[in-house]
């Protein structure tokens, strides 16, 4: 029997393909200079931590200590940053305080002039009433000159410094909150002994007297007289040397022969562990007159 084309031809085929698989699957050698492909690594072959490097577990894990986490670890306070931290708010506070001190030397320096200034216009127009009041009778005190009232002196002037206050009679720190205070026990204005007087180290008071020199004029008026004193010396002492203020300065006990002033302050400028002092001496009485221009102020004493 004759074979039929069709049907040899799909048996030849069918008998080449497997050879021609396995031809397939035999290795083809590579060319020369020909790259190779890249591996493909599987995973977890390498995920560890390289070294130097910190793994840091952003979620929180439970621990027989509660729940941590890398911020709980990292912001974990250890003994020195708690010595910093104690440090730093140390040093926040004192800087704090001294600025609170520094604004209220300040203010007590520079800040209440117009206070004072306040205060001297009210004392100053009280005297001038009680001295153009011919009903005001003169100061209890047996010798000296007229006073206008039991808490005001006089004025003092300074015209060196362009400077005149109204003295009050007390030195007190009421009493001389707002102007120089005459110290009781001491000698009224042209009494012989020593006519003391305190004042406040603030610029609206006593603030530049350290600038007197001999020669200098401080004047005094009350109510019947002028009374220009000339500096003759200053010092500096402790504030528990009252003797200078005695009515011989620096020598208390003895008998006064003179008619002397004396002006106290703090020192230095914004302290007070000291008390810087000047002392004058009168040189020539004015009687004041009402009637007179200025009621007669000698040229010495004039400020403006």
């Amino acid at each position: 029997m004759s074979a039929v084309p069709g049907v040899a031809a799909k048996a030849a085929k069918a008998k080449a393909e497997p050879d021609a698989a396995l031809g397939a699957a035999e290795a083809v050698p590579a060319l020369p200079g020909a790259v190779p492909a890249p591996s493909i690594d599987e995973p977890g072959d390498d995920d560890g931590p390289k070294r130097g490097e910190r793994v840091v577990k952003l979620r929180p894990e439970q621990t027989g200590e509660g729940y941590k986490s890398v911020y709980s670890e990292l912001t974990r306070p250890t003994v020195g940053s708690r010595i910093r931290g104690g440090i730093r708010i140390s040093g926040e506070l004192m800087i704090t305080f001294g600025l609170i001190v520094l604004l209220f030397a300040g203010y007590e320096v520079f800040g209440n002039s117009a206070e004072v200034q306040h205060e001297q216009d009210a004392l100053s127009q009280e005297l001038d009433q009680s001295w153009n009041d011919p009903t005001v009778g003169p100061t209890k005190a047996p010798i000296g000159p007229a006073a206008p009232a039991a808490n005001l002196v006089g004025r003092l002037y300074i015209p060196k410094l362009k400077k005149e206050w109204v003295v009050v009679n007390g030195v007190t720190p009421k009493d001389i909150k707002g102007a120089p205070g005459h110290y009781p026990d001491s000698a009224m204005p042209g009494e012989v002994g020593n006519f003391s007087v305190a004042g406040h180290r603030i610029r609206k008071i006593f603030w530049f007297i350290d600038e007197l020199h001999p020669g200098d004029v401080i004047g005094v008026e009350t109510r019947d007289s002028w009374y220009v004193y000339k500096v003759y010396g200053d010092q500096v002492v402790k504030p528990t040397q009252v003797e200078v203020v005695a009515p011989v300065p620096n020598h208390p006990g003895q008998t006064p022969t003179k008619k002397l002033l004396t002006l106290t302050t703090c020192n230095p400028k914004f302290n007070n562990y000291q008390r810087l002092i000047v002392h004058a001496e009168l040189a020539r009485t004015v009687k004041r007159d009402p009637s007179l221009p200025d009621a007669g102020m000698p040229a010495e004493m004039k400020t403006k």
